[in-house]
């Protein structure tokens, strides 16, 4: 809901005499302004919020006390909510429902954050969401940009930085420009079809929830579940386990609904895999055979049962959105026989899917991105601690500092045991155990899988009589650290009889592994003996564990002689395969890693473990990096007399800190620095240190090979982090002593580095590249050490070593890098003073090259400069003003110059002009006055400030941001403005004198104030709309006798800003436009100029949505007000105020109507306006209105329309060779005589189109008329006479068909001014019906109510405030043309003037009077007559005009039977015609129109006339009506020649099949004929074939006025007038 201020309340009701809408801001307007919306609401609609008030000067500013991110929700909810209401209006339902899901989530996250109950981190989170969702939506909605804070709160423009705002802005749009593509693509996928969100981070998990395991099994089962790579057949995760029962439900049945696994530690490395498979092994527990029932059968045998697998590939790269909810269903796949190997079914079913017959694992998965810690945090409802995490099987790509791990993966690989003397193979079981060194069991030192508990014994899967089984499982060994060396594995083989109690064995076999396993593939040994010997650890810990450590090369032949060593013989026929995986971060078997570790103890290997260092895998390196650190440290401080090991301890610091720059060890970095200030206490370090490193850099500048000098320098910051930390502990331990030979040494290192940068040889190059690109690293530590005014004067020695033109790029790149340091920040040392004018010499000459330049290159200059202004614009840097001035001087103009000449697509030109901006925005009053001082001349300030206005026009004008950018646009016309107003004053203490004045100047500035005050402008600053307003007044107002320059040109920019809808600007600043009149009206006596110019640019105003009635009111106000004063310009002022309000009045309605779907509304107000305009000889405006209705008509195909408004233009021009001034923008320059031809040409094609070829031809003739008698252009002639012809011939072959006519009544004032209680005669289109034509009428005006009467509705439906519409047809009454009348003209020609040329209109409703005889309904039958006149002929330049004139008259019976007689025998000499004219016209037409006449059966006709008039009772009532019933008896008469010359040529015609129907009509003629001849005499017609016999001639028109009477007047009938109802 809105909300309101509560003014009071009573008796439990609340009124509110305001109502406020919130801005974007939630702000509400002053108090001062609410005094709009009044109204009352029930208590119960009202709901109490707490506020806050603020006092701003003598306004209170309340806005509601919640939550930011809760009010801009509530805001942005409104402001969605109108919109998602448009688009469903507008049938956008993709958008539509888009927008809807967006709302519903803001809706149910601000219930959240309103709650109070969220955690601190998930209201972290659900803040983020929930901008993240506002910003996403108003992009999609095309809405303003919204920019934050690093809180996620929004950026307030007042106390943010214009470089920060700059960079919010882009940081904003990338991110939401990042989520489009997510959300269009559902995730964009990249070249290797991994998501590019995904593929963003380092470490991937997918979540797995097992719902349910649908299998027949009978016994308890165990499920492996775990990653496969099939390509490389190897899984690649820890195993899953659930222990699924025989009742069809996990055994743990507390487990139900709970089986949720989390598989972590994934890399890129790992989706950039072509295929990954969930995978799940079934093993049962229970029988050797599952058919047998036998009680004696041995139970808890592990055997194969089946898989499970699916392809995840999609999902885990992110191809695939899975929802949370939605359940994946993995095909079960049997064994099929007994000795099936598990591994070998896997590899067959991920290679070819078989069918599953239903059974299977119903799971839910998803994706997510991140570690544990990650996961835990950003999805708890997923993961929580019940959650099992299984790992990759090694290390992740990345590893993490905390991430302590000390796991063993063992596989069991395979066997191959001989059968000995037994004529079968046995069933083996391999069972393990965990010893120690006097043999006892380790307790659950064995995992078989995540989520199970830690067991004592494994036991293998058992294959049904095999010789050489496959196992492939594998299981994890966990063992404390400490007992690591003490331990080893002992392997037993059972074999397992289907059919016993106990386990017998085959053979007693065991393995030893002793110590730290090894992580290779291996074949172990097999020894024999008795189970007691077994146990004996003695027995067999000194015997080899592996077959390379017996004699391998005797192979078989030794193991068949089977050795036998204390009781224990070594078996030559078995073999058994393991291999493990070492995952620890404790333990290391590098054999090299452990010399340097334990350096002391073969001090004679020191230097080649040294040098070997830099072979050993990294990932060991940084497992151990704090004991390989202390141990590199150790050995340079025992050899501390000597450097002998120096270099070789340097370079290996230097490989091992590249390690750590590496990416996937780049998370150690914390772990070094914390290294280096908690642990790291070598105090003689940093000598050491600083002297190698001088070596290299002095070996380098010598052009001298020396291999590690790019890898130090890329090492420099930590080398400088450690010389610095040894160096401060010296300090601390020697209480300051050796600081001046500590500075001498760094000043000595910078003097290596300033000749490496001096040096031409080219093997320096890349070192000079790598030093400016990470020397900037090392300053936040030595500033802790060194004295900052001196470093800053090294840095100074640093960059200005170096040569102008050389390293141009790096250089700026590495002093963008010092400015972010603190030593650029620093209060009072001076060491921006050293800085900046270096940094500003640089700038100079990129900044103006930078339209030119590589892009990289120019970018950076520009980034170094916003880096700067962004630095000097924070609070806590210290006194900046000479810093401003500097650049100011140095680089104002230049970037103003750069601005200028660069392109619009510029890649940078929206960075230098946020340059531009932040520069003006951190000038003073003092630095613009200092700054102009600058200027040596008065024509070089003027050049300044002319340059200075164009840019900033062009920037208001046209902005260099994206559209959305309001804040940033908003702030930068705020600089602008203020930046104006500084000039202005200069300008009125330099040139305002009239021996100085500068009209361009002024004229430019003038033009920026008003364009300044653009609505689009003010949409975040309206406090600042009075200001401006104010500024341009006192401006105007000091102009004095220089205001006369500015009229008529300043008319324009200052219209546009009064008709800004903000009251105070408007009543400041339209008492200019009097000024300029009077200004105007001193020098010339009238003000001309000014009136054209005020009504040119209102129109173009207005139309573009300026103004309003608001507007139109103080303008007439103020305007009558000023002139009060001022009585000799009091009339001319009331003029001007009644031209311009009635302009406006017609704009207004013309701006109204033009959105509007009804075409017929935009066509009126347009004919309204250019009639204002024809009226108030505003020749130009009235044909660039005509052409606005010429297009109007062509949208809707009415080209006679279209024609006859074209027909006003040409109307305005002559026959002449005068060059006409272009009046619409696709005119070139022509002269009159050749722009009337044109319209012409034009005017013909429209007229032909709408088959109105009597208007072409009269233009024709014209056209002829000119190419005879004019130009003597035959050849046009001859091709207008032809045209004429073909019109011509048209006429009278075509059939045109008549349009209706229909009266339209708008009633009510709902209807806006110009319809409203007004009745139009509308023409339609061919062949429109009056249902029709009033469907779509109804259409227009949906809210609209039709009136079911012809006659005038009452006061009541006039003054209502709804809308009713009337709707009915009329007949056009025809008005011959004065050259036809009495002619003989055929029906064709006059036809046409039945619907065309008219103007006046009837409706006719039949009325009973008098006495109602029920056999003569004629003797009281009266006609109600209403007659329309419009304003113009129809057709016409609309489709419809207004009735001016409405009269009503009564027709009284014998007049009505007159009329009826005349219109029957008008058409049967109408069809005599046509039948004469055509002979190829059926003849059924006519037959029944002759029958219905003269046969006696179907007569009513004049025997009923008879009945009612020609009775001597009649004339007696009747005396006045003598000449009227002569008149009918005269039509009754003058109607049987016309019957007979019908049924004469229906003679001719007829058929022999119809002969009968004719002789009959001939009789009833005869008869007919007879009587009517006795009664009312004989009438001839002449005989129409004497005169040209080569074609049928029609009835002469003096014939026709004799048989026929046309309606009204024309038939000599007086009729009774009645005044207009």
């Amino acid at each position: 809901g809105e909300t309101v201020h509560i003014q009071e309340a009573c008796e439990g009701k609340t009124t509110s005499p305001s109502l406020v809408i919130f801005n974007l801001n939630d702000e509400f307007k002053p108090m001062s302004f609410l005094s709009v919306l009044q109204g009352a609401f029930p208590a119960n609609f009202i709901d109490l919020k707490e506020v806050i008030i603020e006092q701003r000067g003598d306004d209170e500013v309340v806005t509601s006390a919640e939550m930011p991110l809760v009010k801009e929700v509530t805001t942005t909810l409104r402001e969605w909510g109108s919109i998602w209401k448009q688009l469903f209006v507008a049938n956008k339902k993709e958008r539509f429902s888009q927008v809807q899901r967006l709302m519903w989530d803001l809706i149910e996250w601000r219930s959240q954050l309103l709650s109070g109950t969220l955690p601190g981190d998930e209201f972290k989170e659900l803040k983020q969401k929930v901008t993240s969702k506002i910003d996403y939506g108003n992009k999609i909605l095309e809405l303003d940009l919204v920019v934050r804070d690093g809180n996620g709160n929004i950026l307030d423009p007042d106390n943010a930085s214009v470089i920060s705002l700059f960079r919010a802005h882009e940081e904003a749009t990338a991110t939401i420009t990042e989520r489009i593509k997510e959300e269009q693509s559902n995730v964009q996928l990249d070249h290797s079809g991994v998501s590019a969100r995904i593929q963003s981070s380092p470490t991937h998990s997918l979540y797995v929830f097992v719902r349910n395991f649908v299998c027949r099994i009978g016994e308890e089962s165990e499920l492996f579940m775990s990653l496969y790579d099939p390509l490389k057949q190897a899984i690649i995760s820890e195993n899953y386990l659930i222990r699924w029962g025989d009742k069809g439900f996990p055994k743990d049945v507390d487990m139900l609904n709970n089986l949720k696994v989390v598989f972590t530690d994934l890399g890129n490395k790992d989706l950039n895999r072509e295929k990954i498979y969930l995978i799940c092994q079934i093993v049962r527990v229970g029988r050797m055979d599952l058919k047998d029932t036998n009680k004696k059968c041995t139970v808890g045998l592990r055997r194969p049962f089946g898989v499970a697998v699916m392809d995840i590939s999609d999902i885990i790269k992110g191809k695939m959105e899975c929802e949370e909810e939605k359940q994946f269903f993995i095909p079960f796949h049997p064994v099929l026989a007994e000795n099936d190997f598990l591994h070998t079914l896997l590899n067959k079913v991920t290679a070819s899917r078989g069918d599953s017959g239903g059974q299977g694992l119903w799971v839910t998965m998803k994706a997510l991105v991140g570690d544990i810690i990650q996961i835990r945090k950003e999805y708890p409802h997923l993961v929580d601690r019940s959650t099992v995490v299984a790992r990759k099987l090694g290390f992740p790509e990345i590893i993490m500092p905390g991430d302590i791990r000390n796991d063993i993966y063992l596989t069991l690989h395979s066997g191959d045991f001989d059968k000995y003397n037994k004529t079968t193979q046995k069933n083996v079981e391999v069972i393990m155990l965990v010893c120690d060194v006097d043999g006892k069991v380790v307790p659950n030192a064995i995992c078989l899988g995540a989520g199970d508990r830690p067991v004592s014994e494994y036991r293998s899967v058992i294959y049904y009589q095999i010789k050489q089984p496959r196992w492939m499982e594998t299981f994890k060994v966990a063992i404390p650290l400490e007992e690591m060396p003490k331990i080893h594995l002992r392997f037993m083989f059972r074999h397992r009889s289907s059919q016993e109690c106990e386990l017998t064995g085959f053979m007693n076999d065991c393995v030893c592994f002793s110590g730290v396993l090894s992580h290779l593939y291996g074949r172990c040994i097999s020894l024999q003996g008795d189970s007691k010997r077994m146990e004996d650890v003695s027995s067999y810990l000194a015997l080899a564990s592996e077959r390379s450590h017996t004699d391998v090369h005797k192979g078989t032949t030794l193991m068949r002689n089977n050795s036998s060593t204390c009781g224990l013989s070594v078996s030559s026929r078995d073999s058994f395969t393991i291999s493990t995986l070492v995952c620890s971060t404790k333990l290391t078997q590098n054999v090299g890693l452990l010399g340097l570790l334990k350096w002391r103890t073969h001090p004679e290997l020191l230097k080649s473990n040294l040098q070997e260092l830099k072979l050993i895998d990294g990932e060991e390196v940084v497992k151990f990096l704090q004991d390989t650190l202390d141990a590199l440290f150790n050995i340079m401080m025992e050899h501390s007399q000597t450097d002998d090991y120096d270099i070789l301890v340097f370079d290996a610091l230097i490989y091992i800190i590249g390690l750590i720059a590496d990416r996937k060890f780049q998370h150690f970095n914390t772990v070094l620095e914390a290294y280096i200030k908690q642990h790291f206490s070598a105090t003689l370090a940093y000598k050491k240190l600083m002297s190698v490193l001088k070596t290299y850099l002095d070996v380098s500048s010598r052009g001298e090979a020396c291999e590690p000098i790019l890898r130090t320098l890329k090492a420099l910051e930590y080398i400088f982090k450690f010389i610095v930390r040894s160096r401060m502990l010296y300090s601390q331990l020697y209480e300051g002593k050796e600081q001046e030979e500590f500075e001498d040494s760094l000043k000595s290192l910078f003097e290596s580095i300033n000749n490496l940068m001096k040096s031409h040889f080219p093997t320096t190059l890349l070192q000079q590249v790598a030093a400016l690109k990470y020397l900037p690293a090392v300053l936040q530590d030595i500033e802790t050490v060194f004295d900052g005014k001196l470093l800053s004067k090294l840095l100074y020695d640093f960059y200005t070593c170096i040569p102008p033109e050389k390293l141009q790029k790096q250089k700026v790149a590495s002093m963008t890098e010092i400015v972010s340091s603190r030593l650029f920040r620093r209060k009072g040392e001076h060491c921006r003073d050293i800085l900046l004018p270096m940094m500003l010499k640089e700038l100079g000459g990129a900044l103006a090259d930078v339209r030119e330049g590589p892009h990289d290159e120019r970018r950076n200059s520009v980034e170094l400069l916003n880096k700067i202004l962004e630095v000097l614009s924070h609070k806590d840097v210290g006194d900046t003003f000479r810093h401003v001035r500097d650049i100011v001087t140095c680089l104002l103009r230049t970037i103003n110059c750069t601005v200028i000449t660069m392109g619009r697509e510029h890649a940078l030109i929206s960075r230098v002009v946020a340059c531009m901006t932040a520069i003006l925005s951190q000038m003073d009053d003092q630095h613009y006055s200092t700054y102009i001082e600058t200027f040596s001349g008065t024509s070089d300030l003027v050049d300044f400030l002319m340059e200075t206005f164009l840019l900033f026009k062009d920037l208001i004008g046209k902005h260099v941001y994206p559209s959305d950018w309001v804040t940033m646009i908003m702030v930068q016309n705020r600089v602008f403005l203020r930046a104006i107003n500084t000039y202005a004053e200069t300008m009125n203490h330099k040139f305002l004198d009239n021996n100085n004045f500068e009209f361009q100047v002024y004229s430019h500035i003038n033009e920026l104030f008003s364009f300044s005050c653009s609505p689009f402008c003010f949409l975040r600053y309206g406090d600042m709309r009075r200001l401006i307003g104010f500024a341009i007044r006192d401006m105007w107002y000091k102009l004095g006798v220089n205001k006369i320059c500015f009229i008529p040109g300043m008319v324009g920019p200052i219209l546009e800003m009064t008709l800004i809808p903000e009251e105070e600007l408007r009543r400041a600043t339209i008492p200019i436009f009097f000024d300029m009149m009077q200004c105007e009206h001193n020098h010339t006596g009238h003000f001309k100029k000014f009136e054209n110019e005020i009504i040119l640019k209102l129109d173009h105003e207005v139309e573009g949505g300026g103004g309003d009635v608001r507007y139109m009111e103080l303008l007439q106000t103020i305007l009558l007000d000023c002139a009060q004063e001022h009585t000799h310009l009091l009339p001319e002022v009331r003029n001007f105020v009644s031209l311009v309000t009635g302009l406006l009045e017609r704009l207004l309605d013309y701006r109204t109507v033009m959105s509007d779907d009804s075409r017929n509304n935009r066509m009126s107000c347009t004919v309204n306006l250019l009639n204002f305009y024809k009226d108030i000889n505003r020749e130009g405006m009235y044909i660039r209105y005509l052409y606005k209705l010429r297009d109007l008509h062509l949208d809707g195909e009415n080209y006679t329309e279209a024609a006859y408004t074209l027909l006003l233009h040409s109307k305005l021009l002559k026959w002449s060779d005068d060059q006409c001034t272009p009046q619409v923008d696709f005119q070139s320059p022509q002269s009159q005589r050749q722009l009337k031809e044109n319209l012409y040409n034009t005017i013909v094609s429209y007229f032909d189109k709408g088959k109105m070829w009597e208007e072409a031809i009269s233009l024709c003739k014209e056209l002829a008329d000119q190419y005879e008698m004019e130009v003597f252009d035959y050849e046009l002639l001859g091709q207008s006479l032809k045209q004429q012809a073909k019109f011509y011939e048209n006429i009278m072959k075509i059939l045109r068909p008549k349009p209706d006519y229909f009266a339209v009544g708008y009633y009510g004032c709902g209807f806006p001014q110009f319809l409203r209680n007004k009745v139009f005669i509308h023409r339609g289109k061919e062949y429109e019906r009056r249902e029709d034509f009033q469907s779509h009428l109804m259409s227009q005006f949906p809210s609209a109510t039709r009136l079911n009467i012809t006659t005038m509705p009452g006061d009541d439906v006039k003054n209502s405030p709804l809308q009713y519409i009337q709707c009915f047809t009329v007949q056009p009454v025809l008005e011959i043309p004065p050259r036809l009348k009495n002619k003989p003209v055929p029906d064709q020609i006059i036809n046409f003037y039945k619907s065309n040329y008219v103007q006046r209109f009837q409706y006719s409703r039949p009325v009973r009077k008098g006495k109602v005889d029920p056999d003569n309904e004629f003797a009281s039958m009266w006609i109600e007559r209403t007659t329309f006149y419009t304003a113009y002929k129809l057709p016409g330049i609309l489709r419809w005009f207004e009735a001016m004139s409405i009269s009503h008259t009564t027709v009284s019976p014998l007049e009505n039977a007159i009329e009826t007689m005349g219109n029957t025998n008008e058409k049967i000499l109408t069809m005599i015609n046509q039948y004469q004219c055509d002979e190829t016209l059926p003849i059924n037409p006519l037959s029944m129109l002759l029958n219905g006449i003269v046969d006696p059966a179907v007569m009513g006709g004049f025997a009923k006339y008879e009945k009612a008039f020609f009775t001597d009772e009649y004339t007696q009532e009747h005396p006045d009506d003598k000449e009227r019933l002569l008149r009918l008896k005269d039509l009754i008469a003058w109607q049987i020649p016309l019957l007979g010359r019908g049924i004469s040529l229906h003679g001719k015609r007829v058929t022999d099949d119809l002969r009968p129907f004719h002789e009959r009509m001939e009789e009833c003629f005869k008869q007919l004929k007879k009587k009517v001849e006795k009664e009312y005499g004989v009438r001839e017609l002449p005989d129409m074939d004497d005169r040209r016999s080569t074609r049928p001639r029609s009835v002469l028109r003096s014939v026709r006025q004799s048989v026929c009477s046309m309606a009204g007047s024309e038939c000599g009938t007086p009729t009774k007038q009645h005044p207009d109802r």
